[in-house]
């Protein structure tokens, strides 16, 4: 165990978590959730050295809790929080982005301080509204702007978007050289050591969370890096693992080096919208991130700050190009657009979308210019004529797929003939049976033809499906989400086939002419079916290209008694 100093405290053991409290500069107080023997995160990775979930406390004139925890430490960390202050008298809670691991307690602390101020980026605050359902106070902050908590602790923000949620900031203390990181330069690594000094220990693990996490987004990783570059840095304060003091200047140095090599060899979007107007910046985040499951990198930028050779840039390195329009009477954007059409080739995909400010720039006469100039339309433009809503965001996030699928197309080809002639003949030979998963999540529902399935468990009852990540339905399937696996009978298959593998527009109703009833769970249970079950996800695991998840089932019907399982025999294992 390492020495603590007198201002720092270990709490006790519950089980294998425990949480160690750390003063790491003047009025400022480490929070670290230390989760020992965690072996997956969410669904994101394996861990190896279980994680740590980081939260900070700032003690100036005013009181700021930069991020919480995960909800499994809620006992634990809200006796710390009380140990160390009366929770009542914390002025802001800065949210450096929304996933539940940073932001699992934010609802509890909004109980025991309701009157305290959440900060946090434009989307955080949208997220975290949908979040927590219920009403509190809010500042929005953009790059570059303070919030002084008195004593010196000027806070000053600064936009990270992607890395690796779109609400992505950081936040960076005047006085105490901090830069309060969140996800960016942690790692999962769990250990009682505050600090890096044993940077040989945990280089393997600050790599590997760097590839799993951050290397899908090494552009916007560069953005970061270089919105950082003039601050003086003393310590880096992350979300996850050990805090950045002796090794600064290294761990910086590898991401920029990793990053830069990722950025060569990567297919890039650019994401163009006008900030503070109408719901642009929402919607391409939400487009963006459909995008990024293809393995697509993404950039975003503000079409109202943006300098002429930025764009150029940008445009002259990006294989996609999505606009939401801005306002007619903005000059710097309406200069920005005429930059972009300057700067565009036939070999580019293009998609547009109105932003809903009242006054966007006309979708089709600017679409016109884009075909007149050879590009190609990755999805027809989106009309946005209200607030936005889950069908919305989830025609969005499918338009995105569409994009990155069309600009990975060749990539894709080049895949499926790259495997061995005898291996893709032999992995043909494993038969499967035909199933349709089928979904409703509050407004949306999704479908999705299915031949790798299989029963896992008996105890309880279980099934796993492997689902490959740029499928529209795959959003719908998360921790907790409900749906029903379809069983097809033989000799009765052939239209419902042909109906759920034809090709979706974005957005498009996937259950139009198709007999449905609904099952406990709200989800679509197919008339035509030999059999169904419902299910409950309780597990996804990464598999390359696909999740596969692990669903408990609840209930089932057979239909025909006497009917037989559709079953699928393939030729070639390398792709559907």
């Amino acid at each position: 165990m390492v020495a603590l100093t007198e201002h720092a405290q270990a709490v006790a053991n519950q089980g294998r978590l425990t949480i160690q409290t750390v003063e790491i500069a003047p009025e400022t107080t480490a929070i670290r959730c230390l989760d020992w023997d965690r072996e997956r995160f969410d669904i994101e990775f394996g861990l190896r050295n279980g994680t740590t979930y980081n939260s900070f406390l700032i003690q100036g004139e005013k009181i700021a809790l930069v991020d919480t925890s995960h909800r499994k430490f809620e006992e634990l960390y809200l006796q710390v929080v009380a140990g160390l202050i009366d929770p009542s008298t914390i002025d802001y809670l800065v949210i450096s982005h929304t996933e539940p691991d940073h932001s699992g307690l934010v609802k509890d602390i909004l109980q025991l301080a309701p009157s305290i101020t959440v900060v946090g980026a434009k989307v955080a605050i949208q997220f975290l509204e949908n979040m927590v359902h219920q009403p509190f106070k809010s500042i929005l902050v953009k790059s570059g702007e303070r919030l002084d908590l008195g004593n010196g602790h000027e806070l000053e923000f600064v936009s990270a978007p992607n890395l690796h949620w779109p609400d992505t900031i950081l936040t960076y203390d005047h006085k105490t050289g901090i830069l309060y990181t969140c996800d960016v330069f942690g790692m999962h690594y769990c250990d009682d050591h505050t600090y890096d000094e044993n940077f040989f220990a945990i280089e393997e693990d600050f790599k590997y969370y760097y590839d799993c996490l951050m290397g899908p987004n090494a552009r916007s990783v560069l953005a970061a890096l270089k919105r950082i570059e003039n601050l003086q840095i003393n310590t880096v304060a992350t979300g996850h693992g050990v805090l950045l003091r002796h090794n600064i200047s290294e761990c910086l140095g590898r991401y920029q080096s990793w990053s830069l090599e990722q950025a060569k060899i990567e297919t890039l979007v650019a994401l163009f919208y006008a900030e503070d107007y109408g719901y642009g910046e929402r919607l391409v985040h939400t487009l963006g991130h459909g995008c990024s499951k293809i393995g697509v990198a993404v950039e975003l930028m503000d079409l109202n700050s943006a300098e002429p050779q930025e764009v150029r840039e940008l445009v002259s390195q990006a294989a996609g190009l999505v606009i939401a329009m801005p306002s007619q009477s903005s000059p710097t954007a309406q200069a920005a657009l005429s930059t972009i059409l300057a700067a565009v080739h036939h070999k580019q995909a293009i998609g547009l979308l109105e932003s809903g400010g009242g006054e966007d720039e006309p979708v089709y006469p600017l679409r016109n210019k884009f075909q007149e100039l050879g590009l190609v339309e990755a999805f027809t433009p989106i009309l946005i004529k209200e607030a936005p809503t889950q069908t919305t965001e989830q025609l969005c996030e499918e338009a995105g797929t569409d994009l990155g699928q069309w600009l990975t197309r060749d990539r894709t080809i080049k895949q499926i003939k790259s495997i061995n002639t005898d291996l893709e003949k032999s992995l043909g030979r494993i038969s499967t049976g035909l199933y349709i998963i089928t979904t409703k999540k509050g407004e949306i529902q999704s479908a999705m033809f299915a031949s790798w399935v299989t029963q896992a468990s008996l105890n309880p009852l279980g099934v796993a499906i492997a689902v490959a990540k740029e499928r529209a339905i795959e959003s719908l399937m998360q921790l907790g989400d409900r749906f029903i696996l379809n069983v097809l009978e033989d000799n009765n298959y052939q239209g419902l086939m042909k109906h759920f593998l034809k090709r979706f527009a974005p957005g498009a109703d996937r259950f139009a002419g198709i007999k449905t009833y609904p099952a406990n769970n709200g989800s679509p249970i197919l008339a035509e079916a030999l059999a169904y079950m419902e299910c409950e996800i309780t597990s996804r695991m990464d598999c390359g290209d696909h999740w596969i998840i692990y669903s408990t089932v609840q209930t089932g019907r057979v239909a025909n008694v006497n009917g037989l399982t559709a079953v699928h025999h393939r030729k070639v294992g390398n792709h559907y």
